[in-house]
């Protein structure tokens, strides 16, 4: 059986970057909420090594969050990171208080000692860069622990239990801002836990089209497909378990980018063979979507309709008790952290919620338990192309919402191939990799401008790139002016109907990736 370790979440913004390090390594874990372990869930899950995470509450108040007694009972090595040592110390002996030398950003720890967490990475009397984010500190070990790395403002920046393997770190590994970070997580799941990193794309994709037909049996699964890489890599892994048992459903809604429904027909009927229904109704939804302005009635139209055509359509496809999703570990997560998902709707997702319910059906979702680089890792594992595993995100809504203000036909379009010409410009240059996300927005405004010797008066496109690591921050990509001024060329010159084109240089947040 593969080595697990469990990471115990306390509400850290980072903790997913834990989980995301320690796979890095070859070492399948999860995140659990604390108030979800006892002794029955980890008798069950069986890790190896235990992580408690960091977290907003603050160990010196009477009802924060507290580590549950069987994972010190469980017999373990077990690692604690900021609020984690905080916790570990003050639960088997030691003292918390709250510090007038808090410790936010940059900061430098010094080696007193080396111990097993430091193996082959940091020296006695060095001083090396890690990032803290903390106002208690520790101020009084328990019983056999030891200081191995002091800072400033934490005179237990790092400490080893070196018999029991419990060790605490008031720094943040997981961060990129400690830069020997995901040697020091290696050496405590590899070194101290005797995890053996054989954790593998290969391992997984074979563990999951066994669970797969375990789950299905011979019973039949529709799939909704939108050709992105969630829903692909889903549909490719689930065909491959129980083959024509699978039937995908594109309901193509006319807000595609140009050339993606061809594409999505090629890649999946031709050249996969997986039974595909192609459902266009593009002038069912763009009526619909007629004078439409408001970006959550947008999403709400497209998200019904989507909803009735799928139920529909899969239905026509027999009588199905499954439906495939490619839900990913950080919805998981956030569906199941004991702090709750965010309060106010910034914007709603269109997604097929509600389907399973509705048409009665269990869910087969075989990405739950990868983050998106993951998945793009199991794309290329299953052979499907680069142009689609390395494909930038896509909204459900596709270009309905990247068109401020009323839907029309011929504005599509413009915007279709304004769009087309900037990511071309951006594969030419060999920036496609480099960005998160790139796009073209057409914007409800007209301006003047002078082509030849006439006077224009047409519609202004904005053009939208980000860099970002997981979508919830971004900043806008640095494009030098040549590039801009080119690609603004191209456009203007191709796409007739568009005389003026801006660069969208607002960071997320404040602003959100998407316009609408």
């Amino acid at each position: 059986m593969t080595d697990r370790v469990l990471i115990v979440d306390f509400g850290s913004q980072v903790t997913q970057l834990i989980a995301r390090r320690v796979r890095e390594n070859g070492v399948y874990c999860e995140i659990h909420p604390f108030n979800k372990v006892d002794g029955a869930s980890l008798a069950a899950y069986d890790p190896k090594a235990i992580i408690l995470s960091g977290g907003p509450a603050s160990v010196t108040a009477s009802q924060s969050p507290r580590t549950p007694d069987a994972v010190f009972e469980k017999g373990v090595p077990v690692l604690g990171i900021c609020y984690g040592e905080q916790m570990m110390c003050a639960q088997l002996g030691g003292s918390v208080e709250p510090s007038d030398h808090r410790e936010f950003g940059r900061a430098f720890i010094e080696i007193e000692r080396d111990c097993e967490l430091f193996h082959g990475l940091w020296e006695v009397g060095a001083h090396e860069q890690v990032w803290m984010s903390h106002g208690d500190r520790v101020t009084g070990l328990p019983e056999g622990f030891r200081t191995v790395a002091v800072s400033d403002g934490a005179p237990y920046a790092a400490i080893a239990d070196d018999q029991r393997h419990y060790y605490g770190v008031q720094f943040h590994p997981e961060v990129h801002h400690t830069p020997q970070g995901g040697m020091l997580l290696r050496n405590f799941t590899h070194r101290v836990a005797g995890c053996t990193g054989d954790w593998t794309m290969a391992a997984f994709r074979q563990q999951e089209i066994d669970k797969i037909r375990a789950q299905v049996g011979d019973g039949r699964v529709v799939c909704g497909l939108s050709g992105g890489v969630d829903s692909s890599v889903a549909a490719v892994l689930i065909h491959e378990a129980i083959g024509d048992q699978l039937t995908c459903i594109f309901v193509d809604h006319g807000l595609l980018r140009m050339g993606e429904a061809d594409e999505v027909v090629s890649i999946f009927h031709d050249h996969y063979n997986i039974p595909l229904v192609h459902k266009e109704v593009s002038d069912l939804f763009l009526d619909a979507l007629e004078g439409v302005t408001d970006p959550e009635e947008k999403r709400k139209t497209i998200g019904r309709l989507f909803i009735e055509v799928f139920e529909a359509e899969a239905k026509k496809a027999g009588n199905a008790k499954f439906l495939a999703q490619g839900t990913l570990y950080p919805d998981v997560i956030e569906s199941v952290s004991f702090i709750g998902g965010p309060s106010v709707t910034i914007k709603s997702h269109h997604n097929v919620g509600g389907l399973p319910e509705r048409m009665d059906l269990a869910l087969v979702e075989p990405l739950r338990e990868l983050f998106k680089d993951e998945v793009r890792e199991l794309g290329r594992e299953l052979g499907l192309p680069e142009s689609l595993v390395g494909r930038h995100p896509f909204p459900g809504p596709g270009l309905a919402i990247r068109m401020p203000g009323a839907i029309a036909r011929d504005k599509l379009d413009l915007l279709r191939k304004a769009d087309a010409v900037y990511l071309d410009e951006i594969r030419s240059a060999g920036l496609y990799d480099a960005i998160w996300q790139a796009f073209a927005v057409l914007l409800p405004v007209r301006t003047v401008g002078v082509m030849g010797d006439d006077r224009t008066y047409d519609y202004v496109c904005a053009l939208r790139a980000v860099t970002s690591t997981d979508g919830m921050t971004a900043d806008s990509y640095p494009f030098d002016h040549a590039f801009l001024s080119g690609v603004s060329t191209r456009i203007i010159n191709e796409v007739p109907g568009i005389n003026r084109v801006v660069y969208d240089v607002t960071s997320k947040p404040p602003g959100t990736i998407e316009w609408e």
